[in-house]
């Protein structure tokens, strides 16, 4: 006779083996949805900061919903889902519901043309830009506008057009013109990041580049020599800060302010050709944020450099200027030295060809607006204009840089045209040739403009995001830009600061993008229900096979009470 013990043991570890074997069945099932991975992309989140506390941008990172398209039905319920939108798609209801108006979300996905991607350099920009890439990029500049002025509430990403995004699109679009959009129930795309809570940036840091050329002295001159600044900010702004690269605002700045210490290195390499002016050269941060480390590099000055300064020349945006250049000032026309630099420029631009305009702007030193870097000059009762390709001043976080802002929309040409307009003017007036139409910088000589190296650094600063919270005080490129100013001119060092308490920025900026093409929950139950008929047949036929019907029949009848076993 079997023992009683024996056979409860078995008949225990039996449930215990069929439990485990449900339970697994279940995670499986519950696992279907992330085993069939569609694509994985990099993408590029709506950049988050406030203003004097306002909060701007996606105040979102995180991203868990099923995809859908921009064929969504009217009146649809989108609070679960992440629309992906096309840039050629988009609509101004979409823009007005989704973005000026906040209507829920589950998250938005908006897909770029590679020709704004910043490796995009297979062209020279600024020839044959066609009419198509113009309308796009005035769609691109118009949406910016709407998204960094704007406070989301729902994660917004963007990612540039592919052969499996493209693929994955049309899945979906497919569906929802088919009346079946993706939900949990008939199941489609799900598009997964994984981000903690975005995080502020404790004090982000600034980083201002000062670089000298020393004039000659006369024998016996003990009189501090005048001095000429030529300044450019080297940082930008846009809407993804992982692609915000600002080639022409400010790139194209920072190329002539390094094509000019290059040209005028070698003339004050030589006693006899250096001039009887020192020229300072300022790499300054924080432009798009009122001009803040303009403002705190100037502040670091002491009142005999700041007093020795005749005038200043800013650099901005000089790739725009294909059509002529503009010259900011704020000071009055009249004004001996703006009346000097203005028409300086003016002599070399009738002998280039090109035309160049006056634009005075009066400061309002109550204003703490800065729409030009010259002001923050005025401000401290320097005189100083900006050299622009831009005729009008631009708003705040407007005009400085952009997505649309890339190699492929600047013109090298009018780069050069610049950097040679600037150098030029400012040669004649150190050596006291103005006036005459005579060239230093000619064409095809030691002299001449460098367009290859105009060109080869372009194409650096059209490949590296520059929105300057995110740039630590060593990062790499602070470093190169060091490194080519120190091989041009004496006495360059680094001044760190904090930016403005004003601007408040948060991380989280890159992250990657998995989508999942899953089942809906139909399937899911159908699969449930055939694996738990073939375990549970299985289970029954081992046990028939190896105990006998009499102990399956056990396995399922109660057990005796304690009662019964007493008695």
């Amino acid at each position: 006779m079997a023992n009683p013990t024996n056979a409860a043991e078995g008949r225990r570890q039996m449930f215990e083996s069929f439990y485990s074997v449900i339970a697994l069945v279940f995670i499986l099932v519950a696992c279907v949805e992330l085993c069939d991975a569609s694509t994985v992309v990099d993408v590029y989140r709506l950049i988050q900061y406030d203003i004097a506390g306002v909060p701007f941008g996606s105040r979102v990172a995180s991203l868990n919903h099923h995809a859908g398209s921009s064929l969504f039905a009217p009146g649809s319920d989108l609070s679960r889902t992440v629309v992906i939108f096309p840039l050629s798609e988009l609509n101004e209801t979409f823009i007005r519901e989704y973005i000026e108006q906040g209507k829920p979300l589950g998250g938005l996905l908006l897909l770029l043309p590679r020709i704004f991607h910043p490796d995009n350099s297979e062209t020279v920009g600024g020839h044959g830009v066609s009419s198509d890439k113009e309308n796009l990029k005035k769609i691109l500049v118009n949406l910016e506008q709407k998204l960094i002025h704007s406070s989301i509430h729902y994660p917004v990403y963007f990612a540039f057009e592919d052969e499996d995004l493209d693929s994955v699109l049309a899945d979906i679009k497919k569906n929802d013109a088919a009346g079946q959009p993706a939900t949990a129930t008939t199941g489609g795309y799900k598009l997964i990041v994984t981000s903690p809570t975005p995080k502020k940036l404790t004090s982000p840091t600034i980083t201002n580049i000062q670089g000298w050329l020393p004039g000659l002295k006369g024998d016996g001159d003990s009189n501090q020599l005048p001095t000429i600044a030529i300044v450019a900010s080297y940082d930008t702004f846009g809407a993804a800060p992982g692609l915000s690269v600002g080639s022409d605002s400010n790139g194209s700045g920072v190329v002539g302010l390094l094509e000019i210490a290059r040209l005028f290195s070698i003339l004050y390499s030589n006693p006899h050709t250096r001039g009887k002016y020192n020229l300072l050269f300022g790499l300054t941060s924080g432009g798009p944020y009122n001009y803040n480390g303009t403002h705190k590099w100037l502040r670091s000055f002491d009142q005999r450099l700041r007093e020795s300064i005749d005038y200043a020349i800013c650099l901005n945006s000089l790739g725009s200027g294909e059509n002529g250049l503009w010259v900011h000032v704020s000071k009055p026309p009249e004004n001996a030295y703006v009346k000097q630099i203005f028409e300086g420029l003016s002599d070399v631009a009738q002998e280039l060809g090109l035309k160049v305009g006056l634009k005075h702007k009066k400061i309002n030193i109550s204003n703490s607006r800065v729409a030009w870097e010259h002001e923050q000059f005025s401000r401290l009762r320097v005189t100083a204009a900006t050299v622009s390709g831009l005729s009008v001043a631009p708003n705040l976080l407007e005009n400085t840089g952009g997505l649309s802002d890339n190699r492929e929309f600047v013109s090298e040409d009018a780069v050069v045209q610049s950097v040679k307009l600037v150098a030029e003017s400012l040669a004649r007036h150190i050596y006291g040739q103005q006036g005459k139409k005579m060239e230093i910088f000619a064409d095809n000589t030691s002299l001449g403009v460098n367009p290859f190296y105009i060109k080869s650094w372009l194409h650096l600063l059209s490949t590296t995001p520059r929105v300057a919270p995110f740039l630590s005080k060593d990062n790499p490129f602070i470093m190169a830009l060091k490194k080519e100013l120190a091989d041009h001119v004496a006495e360059v060092n680094l001044q760190h600061d904090v930016l403005d308490g004003m601007f408040t920025f948060y991380d989280s900026t890159v992250a990657t993008l998995q989508i999942y093409q899953v089942a809906s929950v139909t399937f899911d139950l159908l699969l449930l229900l055939v694996l738990g008929s073939y375990l549970i047949t299985l289970f029954s036929f081992l046990v028939i096979t190896t105990r006998g019907v009499d102990d399956l029949i056990s396995l399922f009848r109660r057990p005796p009470s304690r009662k019964a076993k007493a008695a």
